[in-house]
């Protein structure tokens, strides 16, 4: 297996092995490398979309020119003191960045979560950040922006004035209850869209079929409405189909002894989770006025016509 630093025709290979779509791990082994190696590379020379191999082997040799001397050999003696192997440490960290960049995430954004994550502390400054990366102030400050609005980090206030960003040891439960609520929010845009173009029509369906997903999806990752919100949205329905006519909130309130909020929040739920209300949904035929009408879309166009239109 060959060792020692990518040659400029390794370089080349990884380049071509990028564009036909390998993935690291099938790029290594034709090269004879280590996975990491090769993960490594394409991180530290634009990442799989920007790789280009002339380029990447003019920086490295740039940043071999710049490199800073050894540390002394007390202090390369430290820097494994607590077991770690650090070159070992460090292929991981960029491995990780790596990853987060194929997942979408910006590569500068990527590099600071990864060094922060991988920190025991949690909790980095702004210099610490710039030494570890070795980028400008103003590219570690964007990227903090943008993953505090992501709530994947945190500010708060450090020593001598300054700032620290910290990572949660929960920060995936809060990132995955913000994409819950992002679901939400699709959900909710797709069925007034199914209502404006009409469910029969090929971009309503295709509206109420989107919000069924993202309402699911959602519930999936929220973990769902409670048993009792369940139980009131289908008392609501119940009696609207017993009904055969919209009715307001405060007439389902007064037929079914509730006060009015109760009414509305089952309605809401009903709204916003329309696999509770399979196999009819809810409508607002009029503001304020809401009724039950069968899934279209459990019905072909076909059968729709067979069955004839309701009058």
């Amino acid at each position: 297996m060959p060792g020692g630093r990518l040659t400029s025709e390794d370089r080349r290979h990884i380049a071509s092995g990028l564009a036909e779509g390998l993935g690291y791990a099938e790029i290594a082994r034709r090269l004879g490398r280590p996975t990491s190696t090769i993960s490594r590379e394409v991180a530290r020379n634009g990442g799989s979309g920007g790789y280009r191999a002339d380029r990447a082997h003019d920086a490295t040799r740039g940043r071999a020119r710049r490199r800073r001397p050894a540390p002394p050999p007390e202090r390369q003696a430290a820097a494994g003191a607590d077991g770690r192997d650090p070159e070992a440490a460090r292929g991981f960290v960029e491995q990780f960045a790596a990853l987060m960049v194929q997942t979408g995430l910006p590569r500068m954004a990527a590099r600071v979560l990864a060094a922060l994550f991988t920190t025991d502390a949690g909790t980095l400054t702004a210099a610490d950040l710039v030494e570890r990366l070795r980028v400008s102030p103003a590219s570690v400050s964007k990227a903090i922006g943008y993953l505090q609005r992501l709530e994947l980090v945190r500010r708060e206030r450090g020593p001598r004035r300054g700032e620290r960003y910290v990572i949660d040891d929960d920060v995936w439960i809060r990132s995955w209850m913000t994409s819950a609520r992002a679901n939400a929010m699709w959900a909710d845009a797709a069925r007034q869209g199914a209502e404006i173009f009409g469910a029969v029509t090929p971009a309503g369906a295709r509206l109420e079929h989107m919000g069924r997903f993202f309402a699911r999806l959602s519930d999936d990752m929220a973990g769902g409405p409670t048993e009792a919100a369940v139980g009131d949205a289908l008392t609501v329905l119940a009696a609207l189909v017993h009904a055969g006519a919209p009715l307001t909130v405060q007439q389902l309130a007064t037929a079914l002894g509730w006060p009015p909020d109760r009414v509305t929040s089952a309605l809401r739920d009903a709204e916003r989770h329309p696999n509770v209300a399979d196999p009819v949904a809810l409508r607002c035929p009029a503001p304020g006025m809401y009724t039950v009408v069968a899934r279209l879309d459990r019905l072909t166009a076909t059968q729709r016509d067979a069955l004839g239109r309701p009058r």
